[in-house]
């Protein structure tokens, strides 16, 4: 027989292995560019009707007002790559600057940058002055200034199409600086050198091995790395995106919390990779005026899944606060409802306590299964709006859920429907709950006297 506990133990122990920790907390970095970027595409493409004179502006600036959007949550894999490369290092106590530097050089190593050739060049007046613009080939017809023209980078490898290959090459290169520092294969500068300019000389030596290597595969091999990723990639992609894969993650992260084991940081270190493309793609197909492609976007946990926190606990918080009899129950309800709002449920679940209790376990399980599969059911039906950004954690859900669907106010009253799911599966086991919180207080009265 299998010993869970024992097996979510050393589950936890695999989440804190340095290589996953570094690419959880290189992916975590980057969420407040996520989230900022995400209200220039709301501001771009605000909830309101298309007849709406602000609906009407924000159409007519749409393409300046996303540039923010596009220099940071559409480029996130380069952010995060600095910020894996930082961890890592920082995890073997070498320089995170100097780890950090390295990992960004390799990544964009793996791309190949392009020409725009001209095939027409016409004289315009910019600002007054006449210029020569180019219409170049394979742009249809978008026009570049003369002195603009030369080498582009195709932007989407920087993102989370490019986040796996940013994973792999920052691990790379971090690795190769470790080996030299570790086996001394460097320049080592006097002890007089001020310390800047002997960490300088000291990455010479791993800074040529990766420049070297990566420049042998990419540009003189011409091994795409960014399209074999790919091809690996996409069936984890396709399957990360259907209903069975939400219902197994929304299982894996309440089981691990019913140890007290936080889940989501086990389970989001594997699969944040992936939730993070399917974002980006919806963010774009928005941007693009596209067909949102996919449903199972971070988002999808946290608004209409987590409501409250893992577990879907706001249905418990409210039951304790309007509905609690016991002393404890009274106590605890009027103490955990206000970060309950705010989808933070460590207090209900360290004080209830809902881990390793029979009574609140199963649905802290269940609930979450159920609001996943609704949810799902509801998006691929097109009843609700699929996610595209991702608002504050912190906000209310009903308003969370209004914002990442793009202002679908259906997805505020889903959100509203499923908290009542919630305290409707969790009513009978709180009514359980509270007679055994009740019968232990008057055991204790009764013992006082």
């Amino acid at each position: 027989m299998i010993n869970l506990e024992k097996l979510s133990m050393n589950m936890a122990k695999i989440s804190e292995q340095r290589h996953l920790r570094a690419i959880r907390d290189g992916i975590v970095s980057t969420l407040p560019l996520i989230i900022i970027g995400s209200i220039f595409l709301i501001i771009a493409i605000p909830p309101f009707p298309k007849d709406w004179a602000i609906s009407i502006l924000a159409k007519k600036h749409a393409a300046q007002i996303l540039l923010p959007f596009r220099m940071t949550m559409f480029i996130m894999g380069l952010y995060a790559v600095i910020g894996i490369g930082y961890s890592l290092a920082k995890s073997y106590k070498l320089d995170g600057i100097t780890g950090a530097i390295l990992s960004v050089c390799a990544f964009l190593l793996t791309l190949v940058p392009k020409v725009i050739d001209p095939i027409e060049t016409i004289t315009q007046t910019v600002g007054g002055k006449a210029v020569q613009v180019v219409v170049a080939e394979g742009t249809k017809g978008s026009q570049f200034l003369q002195e603009d023209l030369g080498y582009v980078m195709q932007m989407s490898n920087l993102g989370s199409a490019g986040l796996f290959v940013g994973i792999i090459v920052a691990i790379f290169a971090v690795e190769v600086y470790r080996f030299t520092t570790k086996t001394g294969f460097r320049i080592k500068m006097p002890d007089a050198v001020p310390e800047s300019v002997a960490r300088s000389f000291e990455a010479l030596t791993p800074a040529a091995i990766i420049i070297f290597t990566l420049t042998i595969i990419t540009y003189w091999l011409k091994i795409d790395l960014h399209h074999i990723v790919g091809l690996i990639v996409t069936p984890f992609l396709k399957l990360s995106d259907s209903w069975f894969s939400v219902v197994v993650i929304v299982f894996l992260i309440t089981f691990f919390w019913s140890f007290g084991i936080h889940g989501d940081s086990i389970i989001g270190s594997v699969v944040r990779p992936l939730w993070l493309m399917l974002l980006e793609q919806n963010a774009t197909a928005l941007a693009n005026g596209k067909t949102i492609p996919h449903i199972a976007a971070e988002p999808l946990y946290q608004w209409f899944i987590w409501i409250g926190g893992s577990g879907t606990t706001i249905g418990l918080a409210l039951l304790m606060l309007f509905k609690a009899k016991s002393s404890y129950g009274k106590a605890l309800g009027k103490a955990v409802i206000l970060p309950a709002i705010f989808n933070i449920n460590e207090p209900i679940i360290f004080g209830a306590p809902i881990m390793l209790n029979p009574t609140l376990l199963p649905p802290f399980i269940i609930v979450p299964i159920v609001n996943a599969s609704i949810t799902y059911f509801a998006m691929s039906m097109h009843w609700v709006n699929r996610v595209t950004s991702t608002p504050p954690w912190t906000l209310p859900s009903p308003i969370g859920a209004f914002l990442a669907t793009n202002g679908d106010f259906r997805a505020v009253i889903l959100n509203i429907i499923l908290i009542v799911i919630s305290i409707v599966i969790y009513y009978p086991f709180f009514t359980a709950y509270e007679k055994k919180l009740l019968v232990e207080e008057k055991a204790e009265k009764t013992g006082e006297e």
